[in-house]
């Protein structure tokens, strides 16, 4: 699934991701056909890197992938991460692989949890025999109902344990520690992002990954009515997704970030009702904004203090929320 809007902004990536790091390694990527780690995937065999794709296909696409599978330095594997197997031997291991989308995780929260345990148990052993570069996509969704704006790293998160939401924000906080023991015990490699949300091309139209954003867009294109949770003044802050994947390769590439734990995410925080407002203006929809009651433990506020990472690697997102909107909807309608 390639078009000239991918195209541009995987050159834009290029032109401040050097190729090399990842030219000739052997790199392993979990949920490499999924909205984020095909991104990553088209990057690194650009790059010249062998890869090989792991991804059930529970939430990830196969179109996503399908140009570079044809490639004989791509191999697809379709599995799921917790029973996956391999006497090859990487140098980088990329997890993405997760269940992201509260609508989904909500509904398959055994799953959800084992992916991020069993999975992430299964990844770190893998990088510890191969003395591997381990990347965790861990998520913002840690720090639970945050209590602290812009939120850095050190915040310690307030999360219900047992609540609706508990299977990905629990799962994800335990696989934080699980790669922080391999670290300390083994002295793995490891580098812990914590992604904000993120939005863009290949995003999935009926709302798994983009929650919101992508629900409103599809419902202001379909010119049906855009439904907003609550009263709309709970807030998130948007990522572009050539930002998010630059600031992911840029933690892969930098020997300082061994060990690390950080913020990614566009420090431009906006309500939810905002949002609904700016995408049906760009779309020039005539729908009508309706409100729906707020779901359970839904966080009041969401955004990064993102400093941590721009000292150790130089990145800050370069695109405005109002520029990633028109080129998501672009896409979104073709």
């Amino acid at each position: 699934m390639m078009d000239d809007i991918i195209c541009n902004d995987l050159e834009s990536i290029k032109s401040i991701v050097k190729d090399d790091v990842f030219a000739g390694k052997k790199i392993l990527v979990t949920g490499g056909a999924g909205f984020i780690g095909s991104w990553i995937c088209d990057l690194i065999t650009d790059f010249g890197a062998q890869v090989t794709v792991v991804d059930d296909l529970s939430t990830g696409r196969i179109k996503n992938i399908e140009h570079l599978i044809k490639q004989a330095r791509v191999k697809f594997v379709q599995a799921d991460v917790c029973t996956f197997k391999s006497d090859e031997k990487f140098e980088f291991i990329i997890h993405m692989a997760g269940h992201a989308s509260p609508d989904e995780y909500q509904t398959r929260p055994i799953e959800t949890l084992q992916t991020s345990a069993v999975g992430t148990f299964i990844m770190a052993e893998l990088a510890r025999k191969n003395d591997a570069t381990l990347l965790f996509s861990s998520t913002s969704e840690t720090y639970g109902d945050t209590e602290i704006i812009p939120t850095p790293e050190t915040y310690w998160g307030n999360v219900n344990p047992i609540g609706p939401r508990s299977c990905y924000d629990e799962g994800k906080r335990f696989a934080e520690a699980l790669l922080m023991a391999y670290r300390k015990q083994y002295g793995l490699d490891v580098r812990v992002p914590r992604i904000f949300n993120s939005y863009g091309p290949r995003l999935r139209e009926d709302g798994l990954y983009g929650r919101a954003l992508s629900r409103f867009i599809a419902q202001a294109l379909a010119k049906q009515d855009i439904t907003v949770y609550g009263n709309g003044k709970q807030t998130r802050s948007f990522c572009y997704i050539s930002d998010t994947v630059t600031g992911l390769l840029l933690l892969v590439a930098n020997s300082e970030a061994i060990g690390e734990v950080v913020n990614i995410g566009n420090t431009q925080e906006v309500t939810i009702l905002e949002l609904a407002q700016k995408i049906k203006e760009i779309t020039k929809s005539e729908s009508t904004i309706v409100f729906q009651p707020l779901p359970k433990d839904d966080p009041k506020r969401r955004c990064p203090d993102t400093s941590k990472l721009e000292k150790i690697v130089g990145w800050k997102p370069k695109i405005a929320l109002e520029e990633g909107l028109q080129k998501t909807i672009e896409w979104f309608a073709k």
